[in-house]
């Protein structure tokens, strides 16, 4: 059964555009608590795999506040698919899982631990307290970390490579 849309496309478009990728309610309880704590922490970083919401480098871990909505957080009252577009919508969710997954992999072969929160785990005061107590004792029960650095290649040199008054010679020069 299709079931017709309840605004106009335009007023659609308008609801649609008003959804922010970053910076989020969500996400800013989790930061603001994070800081709060004493803790530092970068916001997006592209150079990494999925531009994780929070990257803490001195413990090696990334955070990811996720929509349950838009991530298909699976037996959740916040993830209903609508009535309309249904297969759309389905693909959708079924890509930014996948990608998720993918990006997930990929950090933690570069040796990050990766943390996910749900928007439903911090929607109440209580679940929220309990949530961001339990976040902050994950990222610091880590050892503080390095990544390692990718080492550089050191250039060979050849024996052709030096000056010919440049002395290779263990013993010294002398003249008779």
């Amino acid at each position: 059964m299709k079931m017709t849309d309840r605004m106009t496309k335009e007023e659609r478009h308008r609801c649609m555009a008003a959804i922010k990728g970053r910076d989020t309610r969500p996400e800013m309880t989790v930061r603001k608590y994070l800081f709060s704590r004493g803790l530092r922490y970068r916001v997006n970083v592209k150079k990494l795999p999925g531009s994780p919401d929070i990257v803490l480098r001195k413990y090696g871990v990334v955070v990811f506040v996720d929509g349950c909505f838009w991530h298909g957080h699976k037996d959740c009252k916040l993830y209903r698919l609508p009535l309309t577009n249904v297969e759309f919508w389905k693909g959708k969710v079924a890509k930014n899982t996948a990608r998720d997954y993918v990006n997930n992999v990929d950090l933690e072969l570069e040796g990050w631990r990766v943390i996910r929160i749900w928007e439903c785990e911090i929607k109440t005061k209580e679940q929220r307290e309990e949530r961001l107590e339990r976040l902050y004792k994950e990222i610091i029960s880590g050892s503080p970390w390095k990544k390692p650095r990718k080492r550089r290649k050191k250039k060979i040199r050849y024996y052709n490579d030096y000056p010919e008054d440049f002395n290779i010679a263990a013993e010294p020069d002398f003249e008779e």
